[in-house]
């Protein structure tokens, strides 16, 4: 998934003839503190709520905070990581993006980039997730792959996220089922740490943790 897949529809950038009033208005209307800026296609950069508080005159025009323009951009092939990478880096609540010419097509608001990694991540698929934790030199994909295969079970989506002050690593493993007792078993029996595990209840296991709890209650 690249960054042109991402554009939201619908939103419009503002004109640099804009007044401050109509900015804001339109902030309001899509619920960001950010728009992009064009003269025609040319991109001149993101203006902020902030600075368009700054005008003295709110119906003054956009040119005259030119000089506080933010020049940040993606291009329309940046891949989807890429374009997380400068969502969290710049702290902006939408990103322009540019196209081979460097003109401006479109903008990603952080809810169609949030909705577009969901999409890639297989959040929408049922199974469970695992969260192992190790030392970085110790990771090794094919084992990790291995011992979910040998129970029968397939990896939907796996994601490191190093610890800042060790040597350590996270592990999340989205897995294609439900049901993963074995596969903690397994890891268990090859020393992982397994630091969490998520998994939806079964209907018929909800009803049964119920009926215990609501025994224990009567024994009293």
């Amino acid at each position: 998934m690249v960054a042109k897949d991402l554009i939201a529809e619908g939103l419009h950038s503002l004109k640099i003839t804009d007044t401050g009033t109509s900015a804001l208005v339109l902030m309001d209307e899509y619920k960001v503190w950010h728009l992009p800026v064009t003269d025609q296609e040319s991109y001149l950069g993101l203006i902020t709520e902030t600075e368009l508080y700054t005008l003295e005159d709110p119906d003054c025009t956009l040119d005259n905070l030119k000089a506080s323009f933010q020049r940040i951009f993606v291009n329309e092939h940046d891949h989807v990581y890429d374009v997380i990478r400068m969502a969290d880096s710049s702290k902006v609540s939408v990103i322009p993006v540019l196209n081979g010419k460097q003109e401006y097509i479109g903008l990603i608001t952080l809810q169609k980039l949030l909705a577009g990694f969901a999409a890639m991540s297989c959040s929408g698929f049922p199974g469970a997730i695992i969260i192992l934790e190790l030392n970085v030199n110790d990771y090794l994909l094919s084992e990790i792959a291995q011992i979910v295969e040998s129970n029968d079970a397939k990896i939907l989506g796996i994601y490191l996220s190093p610890h800042t002050e060790s040597t350590k690593l996270d592990i999340t493993i989205k897995i294609n089922q439900t049901d993963i007792r074995s596969i903690l078993q397994t890891f268990n029996r090859y020393d992982y740490i397994v630091k969490a595990s998520f998994s939806p209840k079964d209907p018929d296991e909800d009803l049964r943790d119920r009926y215990e709890s609501l025994m224990r209650y009567l024994n009293i």
